[in-house]
């Protein structure tokens, strides 16, 4: 019986783990000339969007991307990004899903710049489609229409992007 229970505890805990496969024929999002409009929770559970006054939005989509943007983020006032119209988003849907509740989310949650969170592998497959994810992508916008999109690596190359207008 003892054996069960634990196979039983197992299972669930991967299945906890896991997440569900995503389609590998996705259309990139991250297009220069194509339109852009991002409504996404921020580590908070609100929900932001992107208007026609963003200018730039940074995406982290690996860890070392997004430690990179946080550790420089966190060094400015809370509103920096805003008063440089840009949004941030981290992509934490490769984690599993218990890293994801236990530790990931509640470490954002101590951030006092805006995360916005792409949490769901499906949501995130079109950002990453295209992309170097192991850099961190800025993408310049007009009046959310996309005029470029660049990958950069080091935290001098991110204040040059978020500062530049």
């Amino acid at each position: 019986m003892k054996k069960i229970l634990l196979g039983l505890m197992s299972a669930l805990l991967f299945i906890g783990c896991s997440s569900s496969a995503v389609e590998e024929n996705v259309k990139p999002a991250l297009v220069a000339g194509q339109n852009l409009e991002i409504s996404l929770k921020d580590q908070n559970e609100k929900v932001h969007s992107s208007t026609t006054e963003t200018k730039k939005v940074i995406f982290a989509l690996s860890k070392d991307a997004a430690h990179t943007c946080n550790d420089y983020f966190e060094t400015k006032e809370p509103n920096y990004l805003e008063t440089h119209s840009t949004l941030f988003v981290a992509d934490v849907s490769s984690a599993p899903s218990l890293i994801r509740s236990m530790f990931i989310m509640p470490g954002l949650k101590d951030f006092k710049h805006r995360v916005l969170i792409l949490d769901d592998k499906s949501v995130a497959a079109p950002f990453r489609a295209g992309v170097d994810v192991e850099k961190i992508v800025v993408v310049s916008l007009d009046a959310n229409k996309i005029t470029n999109v660049k990958t950069i690596s080091t935290k001098e190359e991110l204040i040059a992007e978020v500062e530049a207008q």
